[in-house]
Protein backbone atom coordinates (compact mmCIF):
# COMPACT_ATOMS: atom_id res chain seq x y z
CA UNK A 1 0.00 0.00 0.00
CA UNK A 2 1.09 3.90 -0.51
CA UNK A 3 -0.01 6.49 1.21
CA UNK A 4 0.79 10.23 0.31
CA UNK A 5 4.14 11.39 0.65
CA UNK A 6 4.80 15.14 1.33
CA UNK A 7 9.16 14.48 0.70
CA UNK A 8 8.07 13.30 -3.01
CA UNK A 9 9.74 10.28 -3.96
CA UNK A 10 14.18 10.09 -4.96
CA UNK A 11 15.78 10.10 -8.54
CA UNK A 12 15.17 6.40 -9.05
CA UNK A 13 11.80 4.89 -9.85
CA UNK A 14 11.05 1.42 -8.63
CA UNK A 15 11.58 -1.14 -11.64
CA UNK A 16 8.62 -3.65 -12.73
CA UNK A 17 10.40 -6.99 -13.40
CA UNK A 18 9.42 -10.41 -15.27
CA UNK A 19 7.49 -12.48 -12.64
CA UNK A 20 5.41 -9.09 -11.01
CA UNK A 21 7.94 -8.00 -8.25
CA UNK A 22 8.46 -4.24 -8.51
CA UNK A 23 11.39 -3.26 -7.18
CA UNK A 24 12.66 -0.23 -4.93
CA UNK A 25 15.54 1.60 -5.31
CA UNK A 26 18.21 0.85 -2.77
CA UNK A 27 17.52 1.70 0.67
CA UNK A 28 14.36 3.28 0.26
CA UNK A 29 11.44 2.99 3.16
CA UNK A 30 9.72 6.14 3.67
CA UNK A 31 7.97 4.32 6.10
CA UNK A 32 10.82 5.22 8.61
CA UNK A 33 9.93 8.75 7.75
CA UNK A 34 7.15 9.82 10.94
CA UNK A 35 5.09 12.06 8.08
CA UNK A 36 4.80 9.20 5.79
CA UNK A 37 3.14 7.24 8.41
CA UNK A 38 1.09 9.50 9.94
CA UNK A 39 -0.44 9.92 6.40
CA UNK A 40 -0.97 6.80 6.09
CA UNK A 41 -2.87 6.26 9.18
CA UNK A 42 -5.05 9.55 7.45
CA UNK A 43 -6.23 8.08 4.85
CA UNK A 44 -6.17 4.42 5.38
CA UNK A 45 -9.86 4.16 6.08
CA UNK A 46 -10.18 5.83 2.51
CA UNK A 47 -8.49 3.36 0.91
CA UNK A 48 -11.22 1.05 -1.54
CA UNK A 49 -11.61 -2.30 -0.08
CA UNK A 50 -9.21 -2.00 2.70
CA UNK A 51 -12.12 -2.86 4.78
CA UNK A 52 -13.15 -6.06 3.05
CA UNK A 53 -9.69 -7.18 3.44
CA UNK A 54 -9.79 -6.93 7.23
CA UNK A 55 -13.25 -8.22 7.41
CA UNK A 56 -12.44 -11.78 5.92
CA UNK A 57 -8.87 -11.56 7.65
CA UNK A 58 -11.71 -11.60 11.14
CA UNK A 59 -13.33 -14.36 9.12
CA UNK A 60 -10.25 -16.67 8.99
CA UNK A 61 -9.56 -16.22 12.97
CA UNK A 62 -10.17 -19.68 14.69
CA UNK A 63 -12.63 -20.68 16.98
CA UNK A 64 -10.34 -20.67 19.89
CA UNK A 65 -7.09 -18.32 20.32
CA UNK A 66 -5.22 -18.01 23.41
CA UNK A 67 -2.01 -16.06 21.82
CA UNK A 68 -2.13 -13.76 18.85
CA UNK A 69 1.09 -12.17 17.01
CA UNK A 70 0.77 -9.21 14.39
CA UNK A 71 3.47 -8.32 12.28
CA UNK A 72 3.82 -4.61 11.31
CA UNK A 73 1.17 -3.97 13.93
CA UNK A 74 1.45 -0.54 12.82
CA UNK A 75 -0.81 1.70 15.74
CA UNK A 76 -2.27 -1.95 16.51
CA UNK A 77 -5.55 -1.46 14.72
CA UNK A 78 -6.23 -4.94 13.31
CA UNK A 79 -4.28 -6.29 16.18
CA UNK A 80 -7.89 -4.67 18.32
CA UNK A 81 -9.76 -5.97 16.17
CA UNK A 82 -8.74 -9.74 16.47
CA UNK A 83 -8.57 -9.15 20.09
CA UNK A 84 -12.09 -7.34 19.85
CA UNK A 85 -13.28 -10.79 18.11
CA UNK A 86 -11.00 -12.94 20.46
CA UNK A 87 -11.10 -11.29 23.91
CA UNK A 88 -9.99 -13.71 26.20
CA UNK A 89 -6.60 -14.07 23.71
CA UNK A 90 -3.12 -12.20 24.73
CA UNK A 91 -1.91 -9.52 21.88
CA UNK A 92 2.01 -9.31 20.79
CA UNK A 93 2.16 -6.34 18.18
CA UNK A 94 5.81 -5.88 16.88
CA UNK A 95 6.37 -2.82 14.70
CA UNK A 96 9.77 -1.13 13.91
CA UNK A 97 8.34 2.86 13.46
CA UNK A 98 8.86 4.61 16.66
CA UNK A 99 4.89 6.37 16.21
CA UNK A 100 3.76 3.51 15.15
CA UNK A 101 4.63 1.72 18.25
CA UNK A 102 3.91 4.99 20.42
CA UNK A 103 0.12 4.69 19.23
CA UNK A 104 -0.47 1.24 19.54
CA UNK A 105 0.74 1.06 23.20
CA UNK A 106 -1.32 4.60 23.56
CA UNK A 107 -4.13 2.20 21.91
CA UNK A 108 -3.71 -0.79 24.79
CA UNK A 109 -2.82 1.05 27.60
CA UNK A 110 -3.89 -0.51 30.96
CA UNK A 111 -4.55 -3.71 28.82
CA UNK A 112 -2.60 -6.35 30.35
CA UNK A 113 -3.27 -8.77 27.90
CA UNK A 114 -1.24 -6.82 25.29
CA UNK A 115 2.37 -6.15 24.56
CA UNK A 116 3.94 -4.03 21.95
CA UNK A 117 7.56 -4.48 21.15
CA UNK A 118 9.55 -2.83 18.59
CA UNK A 119 11.28 -4.81 16.10
CA UNK A 120 12.72 -4.31 12.43
CA UNK A 121 11.54 -6.72 10.64
CA UNK A 122 14.66 -6.67 8.40
CA UNK A 123 15.89 -9.10 10.77
CA UNK A 124 14.71 -12.43 12.69
CA UNK A 125 11.49 -12.54 14.60
CA UNK A 126 13.09 -12.26 18.51
CA UNK A 127 13.80 -15.63 19.99
CA UNK A 128 11.34 -14.44 23.31
CA UNK A 129 8.63 -13.49 21.43
CA UNK A 130 7.37 -17.34 22.18
CA UNK A 131 4.58 -19.00 20.48
CA UNK A 132 0.79 -18.22 18.66
CA UNK A 133 -1.92 -20.17 18.13
CA UNK A 134 -2.50 -17.26 15.68
CA UNK A 135 0.17 -14.91 13.40
CA UNK A 136 -1.64 -12.29 11.35
CA UNK A 137 -0.22 -8.98 9.22
CA UNK A 138 -2.33 -6.51 7.79
CA UNK A 139 -0.02 -4.87 4.85
CA UNK A 140 2.63 -4.56 6.25
CA UNK A 141 5.53 -7.32 5.05
CA UNK A 142 5.81 -6.37 1.25
CA UNK A 143 7.31 -3.49 2.56
CA UNK A 144 10.81 -5.91 3.34
CA UNK A 145 12.67 -7.62 0.31
CA UNK A 146 11.05 -10.99 -0.70
CA UNK A 147 14.01 -13.05 0.48
CA UNK A 148 13.30 -11.66 3.57
CA UNK A 149 9.49 -11.96 3.47
CA UNK A 150 10.23 -15.67 2.62
CA UNK A 151 12.16 -16.06 5.66
CA UNK A 152 9.47 -14.10 7.53
CA UNK A 153 6.99 -16.68 6.49
CA UNK A 154 9.62 -19.39 7.87
CA UNK A 155 9.61 -17.95 11.03
CA UNK A 156 5.49 -17.59 11.36
CA UNK A 157 5.23 -21.56 10.74
CA UNK A 158 7.98 -22.38 13.58
CA UNK A 159 6.49 -19.34 16.30
CA UNK A 160 3.32 -20.91 15.47
CA UNK A 161 1.81 -24.08 17.84
CA UNK A 162 0.90 -27.16 15.81
CA UNK A 163 -2.88 -26.52 14.21
CA UNK A 164 -2.22 -22.50 14.49
CA UNK A 165 -3.07 -20.10 11.96
CA UNK A 166 -1.00 -17.50 9.60
CA UNK A 167 -3.63 -14.91 8.15
CA UNK A 168 -1.75 -12.50 5.95
CA UNK A 169 -4.21 -9.68 4.46
CA UNK A 170 -1.59 -8.36 1.91
CA UNK A 171 -0.31 -5.83 -0.88
CA UNK A 172 0.54 -8.63 -4.26
CA UNK A 173 1.78 -7.52 -7.51
CA UNK A 174 -0.16 -7.03 -10.68
CA UNK A 175 1.29 -9.87 -12.74
CA UNK A 176 1.63 -6.45 -15.63
CA UNK A 177 2.43 -2.95 -15.64
CA UNK A 178 -0.71 -2.26 -16.97
CA UNK A 179 -2.90 -3.66 -14.77
CA UNK A 180 -0.31 -1.79 -12.05
CA UNK A 181 -1.05 1.36 -13.78
CA UNK A 182 -4.75 0.34 -13.28
CA UNK A 183 -4.49 -0.68 -9.49
CA UNK A 184 -3.34 2.69 -9.26
CA UNK A 185 -6.17 4.79 -11.17
CA UNK A 186 -8.57 2.53 -9.24
CA UNK A 187 -7.06 3.91 -6.27
CA UNK A 188 -7.23 7.53 -7.19
CA UNK A 189 -3.08 7.82 -7.49
CA UNK A 190 -0.97 8.74 -10.11
CA UNK A 191 2.51 6.73 -11.00
CA UNK A 192 4.34 9.93 -9.75
CA UNK A 193 2.33 8.31 -6.14
CA UNK A 194 3.42 5.46 -6.15
CA UNK A 195 5.56 4.25 -2.30
CA UNK A 196 9.05 3.04 -3.74
CA UNK A 197 8.89 2.02 -0.07
CA UNK A 198 6.81 -1.23 -1.80
CA UNK A 199 9.02 -4.62 -2.59
CA UNK A 200 5.34 -6.29 -4.29
CA UNK A 201 5.90 -10.20 -5.56
CA UNK A 202 2.92 -11.91 -7.51
CA UNK A 203 -0.11 -13.61 -5.00
CA UNK A 204 1.41 -17.30 -6.58
CA UNK A 205 4.57 -16.42 -5.31
CA UNK A 206 3.37 -16.02 -1.90
CA UNK A 207 0.99 -19.29 -1.93
CA UNK A 208 4.16 -21.15 -3.29
CA UNK A 209 6.15 -19.69 -0.36
CA UNK A 210 3.30 -20.71 1.92
CA UNK A 211 3.60 -24.43 1.04
CA UNK A 212 7.24 -24.37 0.91
CA UNK A 213 7.43 -23.58 4.63
CA UNK A 214 5.23 -26.30 5.36
CA UNK A 215 1.62 -24.79 5.63
CA UNK A 216 -1.21 -26.53 4.64
CA UNK A 217 -4.58 -25.48 3.44
CA UNK A 218 -2.92 -22.76 1.89
CA UNK A 219 -5.05 -20.37 -0.73
CA UNK A 220 -6.18 -16.92 -1.33
CA UNK A 221 -9.30 -16.11 0.65
CA UNK A 222 -10.08 -12.86 -1.10
CA UNK A 223 -8.26 -10.73 -3.76
CA UNK A 224 -9.22 -7.41 -4.96
CA UNK A 225 -6.88 -5.88 -7.54
CA UNK A 226 -3.33 -5.83 -5.98
CA UNK A 227 -4.93 -6.35 -2.31
CA UNK A 228 -5.18 -10.00 -0.99
CA UNK A 229 -5.82 -12.22 2.17
CA UNK A 230 -3.87 -15.51 2.22
CA UNK A 231 -3.65 -17.74 5.39
CA UNK A 232 -2.64 -21.55 5.89
CA UNK A 233 -2.42 -23.48 9.05
CA UNK A 234 0.56 -25.58 10.55
CA UNK A 235 -0.51 -28.77 10.67
CA UNK A 236 -1.70 -30.45 13.70
CA UNK A 237 0.82 -33.17 13.63
CA UNK A 238 4.08 -33.39 11.96
CA UNK A 239 7.13 -35.06 10.33
CA UNK A 240 10.22 -34.74 12.51
CA UNK A 241 11.51 -32.33 10.74
CA UNK A 242 8.45 -30.09 11.42
CA UNK A 243 7.41 -29.46 7.75
CA UNK A 244 4.77 -30.73 6.66
CA UNK A 245 1.53 -33.39 7.63
CA UNK A 246 2.44 -37.15 8.77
Amino acid sequence: MSSDQDGGRGASEPTFEAGGERVAPSGVNLWANTDHAVAYLRERESIPHRADALEVLCELLPPAVTRVLDIGTGDGSTLALVLSARPVAEGVGVDFGEEMVRRARERFAGDARVAIERHDLDDPLPADLGEFDLVVSSFAIHHLAPVRQRALYAEVFDRLRPGGRFVNAEHVASPTEELHQDFLAAMGRTPEQDDPSNRLVGLEDHLTWLNGCGFVNVDCFWKWRELAVVAGDRPASQTGDGKGPQ
